[in-house]
């Protein structure tokens, strides 16, 4: 068994290019297809990130990622409903270890967004008309930046507009630190274990049927 690593990189202010997709509806097997799901082991499963859309043009456009204008970008913008489909949580995986930090659309599947949280990947779900500005802007002008701070919840645009943004104050507890929930309890365990010195089991746990 590997052990548990509960830590990962603080998320506090984000500044970077954006990468645009310009798609609605993408699904989990779109974003990381199921030949990749054999392994349990995160790092390289960025080289199976929308494999299936790899070497393909969109409009007369490159597919995003094989677009060097946004090999540097660390925020993904995505269309509607973003990470709908299976639960896998090898999606946000995937957008992790390709170099994604956040995704912003203007909706994301429940249980994505929940698993891209878990795991350190910050979702911001902003209006219609933002996302489309970014979308557009990103295409006119690579390398303009979008800053997202989560102290504040505030992303704010390459012309200035400062849009607020909601996180589950949990998860965003957990990003600001750098740690999964399984690190949040591990960083307080000395007061997990005071609780239970202070307030022992209540009862016979043999009255349970166990051994």
């Amino acid at each position: 068994m590997t052990r548990h690593d509960s830590t990962a990189p603080r998320f506090t202010v984000l500044e970077s290019s954006v990468a645009p997709l310009p798609f609605d509806h993408v699904d989990t097997d779109q974003i990381i297809p199921a030949q990749f799901l054999k392994t349990t082991v995160r790092e390289g499963l960025g080289r199976g990130l929308f494999d299936s859309w790899r070497g393909q043009t969109h409009g007369g456009e490159p597919f995003v990622l094989d677009d060097p204008r946004f090999e540097s970008a660390q925020i993904l913008v995505a269309g509607e409903n973003f990470g709908c489909g299976s639960s896998r949580e090898h999606a946000p995986w995937a957008l992790l270890d390709y170099g994604f930090r956040a995704v912003v659309s203007t909706r994301f599947a429940d249980i994505f967004r929940s698993n891209a949280l878990r795991n350190g990947l910050l979702t911001v779900q902003v209006p219609g008309s933002v996302q489309e500005g970014l979308m557009s802007r990103a295409f006119e002008s690579p390398g303009a930046l979008v800053r997202i701070d989560l102290e504040r919840q505030v992303l704010t645009t390459p012309w200035g507009e400062e849009v607020e943004f909601e996180v589950d104050a949990f998860a965003r507890r957990c990003l600001l630190e750098g740690l999964d929930p399984m690190g949040y309890l591990l960083a307080h365990q000395p007061q997990i274990e005071e609780w239970e010195a202070a307030n022992p089991q209540p009862f016979d746990t043999r009255e349970c049927g166990a051994a």
